[in-house]
């Protein structure tokens, strides 16, 4: 299939050839959503730690007796059922929060939104996309010259410059091509590819 070039003031310029594997390949909402949530969830950290009856500070000493208060029964305060006692089911340090997706079902339905962003036109190529100074200004204006405020910049590898004066745009991030992630193609309004981006994205994903 062909995807359109566009210049630096947003306008068609030429055609590139690429993929339908990767950029003509059905929608499969279910594939993507199974991708986008095992990438978040494989993302999260066990920090949280919780404390069980045993492990909360407490006496062993019983509340009061067991008949005759009009007070339900009770052992010690550590129950769960107590304010300030332990949890039944805390969570843990340990605890593991991955999703195992094979590498055949990650890379289609990597390939589904990259189709699926061409199918909405969210997804444009452009020649290269550089600068020359590590300077906020300098992006934001081939941006706005382009009529474009939020995007995510797909390149075949990450500029020092380029990286370091997008950092401090809120709507912007810049990611090298085997390091897209289905998260941040679906945030961003548009997709930027550079022309090189693209042979690196179709071996990673065919």
């Amino acid at each position: 299939m062909e995807l359109q070039v566009i210049d630096a003031q947003g306008k068609s310029a030429s055609t590139v050839s690429a993929s339908d594997d990767v950029f003509g390949r059905e929608y499969n909402e279910a594939l993507v959503h199974q991708v986008v949530v095992a990438y978040q969830a494989n993302g999260r950290s066990a920090n949280r730690a919780q404390k069980t009856r045993a492990e909360v500070r407490h006496s062993t000493k019983k509340p009061w007796k067991q008949k005759g208060t009009g007070n339900a029964r009770a052992g010690m305060t550590s129950s769960p059922i107590w304010r300030g006692g332990g949890r039944a089911f805390p969570n843990k340090p340990d605890e593991n929060f991955s999703h195992k997706v094979n590498r055949k079902m990650y890379r289609a339905g990597i390939a589904a939104i990259f189709s699926q962003l061409v199918r909405e036109d969210r997804l444009h190529v452009v020649e290269s996309f550089a600068v020359d100074a590590p300077k906020t200004k300098l992006v934001a204006g081939a941006l706005k010259g382009m009529g474009v405020s939020d995007a995510l910049i797909v390149t075949d590898s990450v500029d020092n410059n380029l990286f370091l004066a997008a950092r401090n745009l809120p709507h912007l991030a810049v990611v090298a091509a085997h390091n897209v992630d289905p998260v941040s193609l679906l945030a961003f309004n548009r997709v930027l590819l550079t022309k090189a981006a693209i042979a690196k994205i179709e071996e990673s994903y065919k």
